[in-house]
């Protein structure tokens, strides 16, 4: 970006550099990159978009369980200028409290893993430990599930011999 009427150091400093045919980093004259500078910096801009969305799309799908924004690993170009190679974003792992919400952070950590176009390794691993989690929350549910009944009529017994067997209406629940 382009901006004049600047009166700062920095952009004093930014255009003594460029009338001396510099960067303001101090680089490489600016345009005079060799060739194999310039194949590097092309890779360089490339990797920079590409990790950059990476994390985004990590970020867009953690729906509330990124515990910060992304974070990058830098390489300097020959241009002096530092791009983006590497990059993390953390998120929350641990269960719910109770199975339903710890099904629903698993779903949405495979979701924010598998985010992006092409999945690393370790975002792979993440899917699977998150899968896991999530078949083992949905045991659970099962089992609660299957316990209900039997709590239900535990429950109707106890209250039968406790002398709790008149409904609403006045009429004994068990004729």
């Amino acid at each position: 970006m382009n901006i004049s009427g600047l009166n700062s150091p920095t952009a004093a400093y930014a255009a003594a550099a460029s009338a001396r045919g510099t960067t303001a980093r101090g680089s490489a004259p600016a345009g005079q990159l060799t060739p194999d500078q310039q194949a590097q910096l092309d890779q360089l801009k490339a990797r920079d978009r590409e990790v950059r969305q990476h994390e985004q799309a990590h970020l867009s799908a953690a729906a509330g369980l990124a515990v910060s924004g992304a974070s990058f690993a830098y390489q300097k170009g020959p241009d002096g200028v530092n791009y983006a190679v590497g990059g993390e974003v953390r998120i929350d792992t641990s269960p719910g409290r109770t199975p339903e919400e710890t099904l629903q952070r698993a779903q949405t950590i495979r979701a924010a893993a598998l985010a992006p176009a092409d999945p690393s390794g370790q975002d792979r691993a993440v899917a699977a430990k998150a899968a896991s989690m999530a078949q083992e929350a949905r045991s659970e549910i099962a089992a609660e599930q299957q316990a209900a009944p039997d709590d239900a009529r535990a429950a109707r017994v106890a209250r039968h011999y406790a002398g709790e067997t008149r409904s609403s209406s006045g009429f004994s629940a068990y004729a």
